[in-house]
This record gives C-alpha cells, sequence and structure tokens, in this order.
C-alpha cells in the first residue's frame, strides 16, 4: 500500500472530501485544507489518526506558507498535492458579473492553485527522495465554457496552463504535475445547477452525474504512478452529458 505523505486542498466538502478519503483509505498519511474548521476535522475523523486538518484560504499566500511549513515539521516531505480548492459564481451573462465576483474566482481557483503548486514545488526539488507529484483539479470548462460562466471557465483555462508549465519545469527535479477534468461529480453545490443548466443554445435541461467513485478511482490511479509516468490530462465524465457536442 502507498505510505506517501499527501495533501487536497478544498478538503472540506465534494471532490475534495471524497479524494482525501480515498487517499486516506489507499494508505497515504492526508492533510486535508479548507476555510472552514468544522468540516476538515469531520473528513479527519472519518479519514483516520493519519489525517490532519489544517485551516488553510489559499488566495492568501501566508496562509498557504504557514500550511506548507505545518507539512514540513509534521512530515517532513510531500509527495502528493491534490490541488482541489475552487469556488464558481451563480450563472450570469458576462456584462453581469461584477469585478469582485471575477476576483474572488480567479484569486481561489487560479491564484490558489498556483500558491500551492508553488509551495509544493520548494518543498519537492529539496526534500530526500526528491520528487513528488502534483494533480490540479481542472475542469470540462477548461476546454469547452458553459453558457453564463465566464469567470469560472477563465480559470479553468488558467489550470490547464498552469498544468503544462508545472509539468514543464517539473522535469529536472523530478515533479510530475497532471489535471483531471471532471464532468459533473455529483456534490451540494453543483447538483442544483445541473437539474437545470443552461445549454449553449439557450435551453436549460437536466444533466447526468457521474458516481464520485469514478473520480477518486482516476485520482488514486494517477497518484499511484511512478514518477517516471504521467497522466499530463485525463478526463472523467458521465456518457451522456452533452460535453462533446457543447457549441
Amino acid at each position: 500500500m502507498p505510505s506517501g505523505i499527501a495533501l487536497v486542498t478544498g478538503a472540506g466538502s465534494g471532490i475534495g472530501r471524497s479524494v482525501a478519503l480515498a487517499l486516506a483509505g489507499a494508505g497515504y498519511a492526508v492533510v486535508v485544507a479548507g476555510r472552514r474548521r468544522a468540516p476538515l476535522d469531520e473528513v479527519a475523523e472519518a479519514a483516520g489518526p493519519r489525517c490532519l486538518p489544517v485551516v488553510t484560504d489559499v488566495t492568501q499566500a501566508p496562509s498557504v506558507d504557514a500550511l506548507f511549513a505545518r507539512i514540513s515539521a509534521t512530515h517532513g516531505r510531500l509527495d502528493l498535492l491534490f490541488n482541489n480548492a475552487g469556488i464558481a459564481t451563480p450563472p450570469a451573462p458576462l456584462e453581469e458579473v461584477s469585478v469582485e465576483q471575477w476576483r474572488a474566482v480567479i484569486e481561489t481557483n487560479l491564484t490558489g492553485a498556483f500558491l500551492c503548486a508553488r509551495a509544493a514545488f520548494r518543498l519537492m526539488k529539496e526534500q530526500q527522495p526528491r520528487g513528488g507529484r502534483i494533480i490540479n483539479n481542472g475542469s470540462l470548462s477548461a476546454t469547452v465554457p458553459r453558457p453564463w460562466m465566464i469567470a469560472y471557465t477563465a480559470s479553468k483555462h488558467g489550470i490547464t496552463g498552469l498544468t503544462r508549465a508545472t509539468a514543464l519545469e517539473g522535469r529536472r527535479y523530478d515533479i510530475a504535475c497532471g489535471q483531471i477534468d471532471i464532468g459533473n461529480a455529483p456534490s451540494a453545490l453543483a447538483t442544483p445547477l445541473l437539474q437545470e443548466a443552461m445549454q449553449a443554445d439557450g435551453s436549460f435541461k437536466a444533466e447526468p452525474t457521474v458516481n464520485m467513485r469514478h473520480v477518486t478511482d482516476a485520482v488514486l490511479y494517477m497518484a499511484g504512478l511512478p514518477l517516471d509516468a504521467n497522466v499530463l490530462f485525463m478526463t472523467v465524465m458521465a456518457s451522456q452529458m452533452p460535453y462533446v457536442g457543447r457549441g
């Protein structure tokens, strides 16, 4: 069984929670990070004694630095970062999206992922044995947008650039970086939206979801590869969702 150290951001709910529990079940010591203490404590209790909850705001560099200092002090290394923290604004036409909404999404989804990748990079290149793996949680919106989701779409396109650049720079330090793009995983935030999702032609329809187990299995596969192999991009989606013909 794996015995590495993993960090999951946005771990208090949804995909982050499920992945954290799956990693713990696979034998990883897991650090779970998020803005709210209570959900993190619940995840840590479910994951077992090798799970460490750390309240973190990924949009703030000092908070991220404190998180990684805690990881270094507790475990001395980091083998896997699942860069998952993210938010979305309610669907709205481009011209109605406020600057505050735009900044909140970009700062959480993209700047937060960069700050965590940067801190992980610094630790992974110096630790012994050297190297590690970063998995960024992208989205189908990293390729094809949904209507009325301008900030979320822009942030996820940015994640793709972050993934490619990190994978390139990580080569010389044995740091692998890949991205998983997930199509309609069920969560408390996503499910209401998917019950009446706006389509490219302006119509609204319910969209299917993919079982969360398939998402966690995919992350575990990516995480379990040796560092001389990498899944650069993986898409896991509900077969019947309209993604392929979107637009």
